[in-house]
């Protein structure tokens, strides 16, 4: 009984840590490429999305409702990232001001 116990256990512990290994599996990259000479690398998760900043900024951001294309925001909506097809943006500052503007990736 006590080692069906254990490896009743250890099957729930490797179960989490697969799923756990999913959630930290990217499921797409880009780099754009943004006026006044500003770069975006995205690295892309199911529920977030990594960002590294060409002003060295690096941060990760949770996935948020959007009525098109993918949009992902801190929780007090300071800094967002929109992404749809092959173009993105950011706004900073919990306005509309976009502080990184008309960024592009190209499309493979």
């Amino acid at each position: 009984m006590r080692l069906l116990r254990q490896g009743l256990f250890a099957s729930i512990v490797l179960a989490g840590l697969t799923e756990f290994a999913l959630a930290q599996t990217p499921t797409a990259e880009a780099e754009f490429t943004c006026k006044d000479d500003k770069s975006i690398k995205a690295v892309f998760y199911p529920e977030k999305v990594a960002l590294t900043l060409s002003d060295g900024r690096s941060l990760e951001l949770p996935q948020t409702m959007s009525g098109s294309g993918a949009r992902y925001a801190d929780a007090d909506e300071a800094m967002a990232f929109w992404n749809k097809g092959n173009t993105a943006f950011i706004t900073e500052g919990g306005d509309d001001k976009q502080t990184f503007s008309d960024c592009v990736t190209e499309t493979k």
